[in-house]
């Protein structure tokens, strides 16, 4: 314990008097209870939600650090009790804030070893689009060999994930995007299908694409007018899992429609879930996922890495649109 300092750097939003402002401040190293790690950070993944958080719109959840991040990856140098087997070792981890900052405690539970093949900057863009994809996509979506599936977003770093998974365990992805430049990119990661939703129908290009079946899965961050035209792209059975809703919270559904054809509308959130849930999703990502990244066959798609001090430009970067894949803090920079 002697090695590890009593403060570290961190970013801290919204500020006090209610700025926005990412700025790097001193705070105290928060240091591990039963079951927990503390990681000293390489690096730490961005994310929608961090930007939610830093402007007042999304509060982390009860007993979550205020520090912005939520992944991680580093090397564990301290341990609770019961945590003892992680010492020493590379992890990336699932958090539920702190990543943001020099060290970071995580529940042993939610840390996957990185394998020798993967850097931890790469290592850090992990954790929070594959327990998302994982767990809608494939768990309430029931997206298996062979189906069709439609993932809007599809240069986000959710999309990304999806596109890459889907190569994995044989889905048929069809994205959409916002340029054909984008569209060109997904096609380039291993999307079967691209659709600029800005100039084309993405309702009639999957008909298209499916011969009139339609897909088994709509995993959706956009919500509002999008959910009735996602609705209409699904097949008979088909699932349409919701995991934010950017473009408006209310939807109107065509009842009769979801009766007829035994459509399920599904959704979860992934942050305010409990640590055991969390835990048993690594787990099963242990077991099915991680040996691709093991074997060198599952990695995120980086768009830029950022010195932690210029969490500002990263964050404009994401609201700008213009990133294909994740964008990460490089914390020893």
């Amino acid at each position: 314990m002697s090695k590890t300092p009593a403060s570290m750097k961190a970013i801290v939003a919204p500020q006090p008097d209610g700025a926005e402002d990412l700025a790097v401040i001193e705070r105290p190293v928060p240091r591990p209870g039963a079951g927990e790690v503390l990681i000293e950070v390489a690096a730490a993944g961005i994310n929608r939600p961090d930007i939610l958080q830093r402007r007042g719109l999304y509060p982390p959840p009860p007993g979550a650090p205020d520090i912005l991040g939520l992944e991680v990856a580093g090397v564990v140098v301290e341990v609770g009790p019961g945590a003892e087997s992680q010492l020493g070792r590379r992890v990336c981890a699932l958090v539920a804030g702190g990543g943001y900052a020099e060290y970071c405690v995580a529940p042993a539970g939610t840390c996957l070893t990185v394998p020798e093949v993967m850097r931890l900057h790469e290592a850090a863009a992990m954790p929070e689009t594959l327990f998302t994809v994982w767990t809608n996509l494939f768990e309430r979506g029931f997206a298996a060999d062979g189906d069709f599936v439609l993932v809007h977003g599809g240069t986000s770093g959710i999309g990304t994930m999806a596109i890459t998974l889907g190569k994995l365990f044989g889905l048929h992805v069809i994205v959409t995007c916002g340029s054909d430049e984008k569209c060109a990119r997904a096609l380039e990661l291993g999307a079967s299908t691209a659709v600029n939703y800005k100039t084309q129908d993405f309702v009639e290009e999957v008909k298209k694409v499916t011969s009139g079946q339609g897909v088994s899965v709509v995993l959706d961050m956009v919500g509002g007018d999008y959910v009735p035209r996602n609705i209409a792209c699904l097949a008979d059975e088909g699932r349409h899992v919701s995991i934010a809703f950017q473009r408006g919270a209310k939807a109107e559904v065509p009842v009769p429609d979801i009766m007829r054809r035994r459509l399920t509308l599904t959704g979860s959130t992934l942050r305010p879930r409990s640590v055991e849930f969390k835990t048993m999703v690594a787990d099963e990502l242990n077991r099915t996922v991680w040996p691709y990244a093991e074997g060198g066959r599952l990695k995120p798609v980086i768009d830029s890495v950022y010195p932690l001090d210029q969490a500002a430009a990263a964050h404009a970067h994401m609201e700008s649109g213009n990133h294909v894949g994740k964008i990460v803090l490089d914390v020893k920079a």
